[in-house]
């Protein structure tokens, strides 16, 4: 099944001191462009993270947005530092005799005092941060796939149609080709009886020229092989694997046979069709960057 570059998954775990989110954005790129936010407590889980993604995607600009809240207040302590209290109450004695002033220092004014009481934060457990975020993360991601897919069903559809579309004008200028050159025969031996009257002139000369005038014209190489990458198109989209960068080549060579079909049309009728095939190829083109 093909799935489309554009996805949005969302899944959240509330217990009742914490709770996590984890939600997935993602738009068209080449490659596989994963940018995490989260909070800064988690960002060793990044590595670990970007791994994950891979499991699930191949392509796309994929914005992962992570969002962690601890209720309790168990991971932070209050610290004493008595050292630097006693340093500073040493000082302020000095200071007292040196000036003469008195030493008018409170036990609440002290504690104000840089680093006398400072607040520390409990290491998170990472090993259990962890198996809390796995699963969160993990729902998240196959509902992402999941709407990829969806997607992907729709983006399919319409390429099928498309091929198809791309197919008749195919056909219909492989029967055209033949009546240009019965046409450009039948002109050439009016234009012959209009120039030499009753004078006859050899049927081989005739020949001979309809088939260089209908060699430099034929397109049977170019249609025979946009038919192959039609039909091979058609059976890559049946592929379960990731399909983008090899239908975009095939979109291309495609796009190479139309090209020639135009230059060597000498019909308005083949040349409208050739320009008719440039335009849906382009169509297809442009659908296929939205596949994975």
């Amino acid at each position: 099944m093909i799935k489309s570059m554009t996805g949005y998954g969302r899944a959240e775990a509330n217990e009742q001191q914490r709770k996590i989110t984890v939600e997935l954005k993602s738009v068209n790129h080449r490659y596989l462009d994963a940018n995490i936010k989260m909070p800064k407590n988690l960002s060793f889980f990044e590595a670990p993270i970007r791994n994950f993604l891979k499991e699930y995607m191949q392509r796309g600009k994929i914005d992962i947005y992570i969002s962690y809240e601890d209720y309790t207040q168990k991971r932070v302590t209050l610290k004493y530092n008595r050292e630097i209290a006693r340093e500073y109450m040493g000082y302020f004695q000095k200071m007292s005799e040196e000036f003469g002033l008195e030493n008018d220092i409170r036990v609440s004014g002290l504690s104000r005092y840089p680093e006398v009481l400072t607040m520390d934060e409990e290491p998170l457990d990472e090993r259990e941060l962890w198996s809390f975020l796995e699963p969160v993360l993990r729902e998240a991601c196959v509902k992402f796939v999941e709407s990829r897919e969806k997607e992907g069903v729709h983006l399919k559809e319409d390429l099928l149609s498309k091929l198809k579309g791309l197919e008749e004008k195919v056909l219909l200028i492989m029967e055209r080709s033949p009546q240009i050159v019965r046409e450009y025969r039948e002109k050439l031996e009016a234009k012959t009886k209009e120039l030499l009257g009753d004078a006859q002139i050899e049927e081989s000369r005739i020949a001979a020229e309809v088939i260089i005038y209908a060699d430099k014209i034929c397109n049977d190489e170019e249609t025979v092989r946009l038919q192959s990458h039609i039909k091979n198109m058609e059976a890559v989209l049946e592929d379960e694997s990731s399909v983008g960068r090899k239908m975009d080549f095939i979109a291309q060579e495609m796009n190479r046979e139309a090209n020639t079909i135009l230059s060597k049309a000498n019909d308005l009728e083949i040349s409208n069709l050739a320009i008719d095939l440039k335009t849906e190829i382009e169509k297809i083109r442009e659908q296929i960057q939205n596949i994975e």
